[in-house]
């Protein structure tokens, strides 16, 4: 079992930056596929980008690839999004996810974070 929490959501200007943070408990961090989903209003929830157990594969959906980076400090058992050139369409509750695989599909990850809101204003 692995408990998330976000944080670092937060009200801001289009091409502004954001990191967000998710930090876990339990001493099996290290175990874990990680990944960021978001959800905005009326849609489903979308894969963002995932990390794998070492940090040394990622992944990341086309429509942030080039903006948001995703990494993890295994010795601190927190995973983070760096968030560059935000847009109006990047608003959504963003989710922190773990499980076994690197996938982009929703039901494929097994633990969920409570979502930290963010909003980019144009």
């Amino acid at each position: 079992q692995v408990q998330l929490v976000e944080s670092g959501g937060g009200l801001l200007q289009a091409g502004g930056s954001l990191r967000l943070s998710c930090a876990a408990s339990g001493r099996t961090f290290s175990s874990y596929t990680l990944g960021w989903f978001r959800q905005a209003p009326g849609k489903e929830r979308e894969f963002v980008a995932g990390i794998s157990l070492s940090g040394g594969s990622t992944a990341y959906a086309d429509s942030v690839k080039g903006r948001f980076t995703i990494s993890r400090d295994n010795a601190k058992n927190t995973v983070y999004l760096q968030m560059n050139s935000l847009e109006s369409e990047d608003t959504a509750v963003y989710y922190c996810a773990a499980g076994y695989l690197l996938s982009a599909v929703v039901g494929a990850w097994n633990f969920w974070g409570q979502g930290t809101q963010v909003t980019v204003s144009s």
